[in-house]
């Protein structure tokens, strides 16, 4: 008899010993559904997708979107190792039904979280508002509802909400485009706007935006919701 068969048969006996299941024992079969092998997608982003400074609520968001994002990771031009590491080998059809999945789950949004944002004086906020509302022409900047819409909850199917995103999470992805981390195809018009907001701009937008209580019926808004062509070339976007 050889000594490995006399470890793990050993081993076996103690586990039995302790009420624990054998190693021999048949594990058990997972349901083959899209809703379990996207389990390790929700073991960050949350079951109940309340979203935070670093994992943000994917649920609900355009599927175009949410395809372009996971394809960014996939080719490089959006840099997290863990999610590189999820999709490195993953086709476009794969992608698109996770996409597709996300894209139909509406859990409620989570109350506005606290944040870098959340102690904006009035001038901040006020500037904030207007930056989403209006834009600021002299710097060329367009305002935040002309693309993603009235409501600011996107528009299909590539334009994402912006509603329910804690400020953190708002001041990083700024700071990302800034610095060439994060990348969309080109024309990248979110990394043109962004190097256009000075600091203390992306802060009042970031800090506005996280205190806005979304709709609970809240939905991404239909293709003709907003005028076209968009203010700006944006490739990630499709051509009307």
């Amino acid at each position: 008899m050889s000594t490995s068969y006399v470890v793990r048969a050993g081993a076996a006996l103690a586990l039995a010993g302790l009420g624990l299941p054998s190693l021999a024992a048949t594990p058990a079969t997972l349901p083959d559904t899209l809703e379990q092998r996207v389990a390790a997608c929700t073991a960050c982003h949350a079951a109940k997708e309340r979203g935070d400074a670093f994992f943000p609520r994917i649920a609900g968001k355009p599927a175009g979107y949410l395809y372009n994002q996971l394809v960014n990771f996939r080719e490089g031009r959006r840099h997290y190792p863990m999610m590189t590491y999820m999709v490195d080998h993953l086709p476009d059809a794969y992608l698109r039904e996770i996409a597709d999945y996300f894209s139909q789950q509406h859990p409620p949004y989570a109350p506005p979280q606290a944040g870098s944002g959340a102690s904006a004086g009035g001038d901040a906020l006020a500037r904030g508002e207007a930056l989403v509302r209006n834009g600021d022409p002299s710097k060329k900047i367009p305002a935040c509802v002309a693309c993603h819409g009235s409501a600011l909850t996107g528009v299909a199917p590539a334009i994402p909400g912006l509603v329910g995103l804690p400020s953190d999470y708002i001041n990083a992805q700024f700071g990302a485009w800034k610095n060439k981390v994060r990348r969309a195809a080109a024309p990248d018009c979110m990394a043109e706007i962004a190097n256009r907001l000075t600091p203390a701009d992306v802060a009042a937008v970031s800090g506005w935006l996280s205190k806005q209580i979304p709709d609970a019926a809240a939905r991404p808004g239909a293709a003709d919701s907003i005028a076209l062509p968009l203010p700006l070339n944006c490739g990630s976007v499709p051509a009307p």
